[in-house]
């Protein structure tokens, strides 16, 4: 079942690369999804593509409210935290967590920690004194 999720993930990277669904490229997508090479990592849980898959569908509104947000409220205050990967994480769940950290406009990730750390620029708003 991972497998196919890997290969679902891997193919719709393709079809955003290349905006194109007809059935040559769908063709040469799955070719190319399937002679990537696979990492060597603890095998994921469904539980936890279930729960990424969720924040996806939560991410969308709420990029929405923050793109009108920062369009009719000023965000004028920036700051780089580091965030922690959560735990036993494949790539492809990090490139998920990375795409739902930028998805968002306030947020960004400017880089990926090889030791488990994502450096993350937001956006705020100025507290009122």
């Amino acid at each position: 079942m991972i497998g196919y999720l890997d290969l679902i993930l891997r193919l719709a990277i393709w079809f955003l690369l290349t905006a194109d669904v007809s059935l040559p490229n769908i063709i040469i997508g799955v070719c190319v999804a399937l002679l990537l090479p696979r990492g060597y990592t603890a095998p994921t849980v469904l539980k936890d593509w279930l729960r990424v898959i969720g924040e996806i569908i939560v991410a969308i509104p709420q990029a929405y409210f923050e793109a009108f947000e920062i369009m009719f409220r000023p965000h004028n205050r920036e700051d780089i935290a580091m965030e922690r990967v959560k735990p036993q994480r494949t790539p492809g769940l990090i490139f998920l967590d990375i795409f739902l950290i930028t998805f968002t406009p306030k947020t960004i990730v400017l880089k990926y920690h090889e030791d488990g750390w994502y450096e993350v620029h937001r956006v705020r708003r100025r507290k009122k004194r």
